[in-house]
């Protein structure tokens, strides 16, 4: 790949700095071929490694995001929420030596309360051994929603107005975009939806005022390099004039 033409087409232009994706079509994928929805999952987890150690590798972006499970997800089965679970703890457990290898920082963007002490105590455990990853910052959305992350920093921004450390002057965009969960991330520049749906089904809602969108009807666990570079021509062919008049 570090040889495809199409590789360095897209180098040759400017690319975006923070590529969310919401990777959708791991039961449609196992469905499909008559096998259990965990082992869309399994197959989905391989994508997501394949490609943040492609984009960390290849520096082609500094910021990765991954929306890997929504506030909304937890009236699935519960034997595919174990399954999930078990599947993030291995990742955490196992895979943050490549990571830190690759020079990819792991952060989690989420409410990790709910979930069991095992899988919280490997993510924050992996997200401490890769601080520091210079190619990349790579997220994964854990119980996180657009409506749950807005709803945060209210909650924070009523906290600061109690104790006297904010004004209604104060909370500008700008300061309440810092009370966010993610506000450390910078807003996304392009989100990629896999699967075929063509909504945004509760992701970045602050943070997507003006972030282009690519939808493909591959499913995630089919989802190539290739096609993330198809998405980045795609992305350098718009124009993005932020709500201004373009000259």
């Amino acid at each position: 790949m570090s040889s495809s033409p199409l590789l360095e087409e897209v180098r040759a232009k400017p690319l975006p700095q923070h590529v969310a994706i919401i990777m959708d079509g791991n039961g449609r994928w196992a469905r499909a071929r008559g096998l259990p929805r965990t082992e869309g999952h399994r197959q989905g987890a391989h994508t997501v490694e394949r490609l943040a150690r492609f984009v960390a590798q290849e520096k082609l972006f500094p910021y990765l995001t991954v929306f890997a499970f929504s506030t909304e997800n937890w009236d699935r089965p519960k034997a595919e929420l174990d399954f999930l679970f078990s599947t993030l703890e291995e990742f955490a457990r196992t895979r943050w030596e490549e990571l830190q290898k690759n020079g990819v920082e792991l952060r989690i963007l989420g409410d990790l309360t709910p979930f069991p002490p095992g899988l919280r105590a490997a993510l924050e455990q992996a997200v401490a051994r890769t601080a520091g990853g210079k190619n990349l910052v790579f997220t994964v959305a854990l119980n996180f929603g657009g409506r749950w992350d807005i709803l945060t920093a209210a909650r924070r921004a009523v906290e600061l107005a109690q104790r006297g450390d904010l004004s209604p002057e104060d909370l500008t965009l700008e300061k309440f975009r810092e009370l966010l969960p993610g506000g450390a991330l910078p807003d996304p520049d392009l989100i990629i939806r896999t699967g075929g749906h063509q909504r945004l089904s509760n992701f970045f809602l602050f943070e997507a005022a003006y972030t282009e969108f690519y939808f493909t009807p591959t499913l995630w666990p089919d989802f190539t390099e290739e096609e993330l570079l198809l998405a980045l021509r795609d992305f350098q062919g718009r124009t993005r004039n932020f709500g201004k008049v373009s000259a």
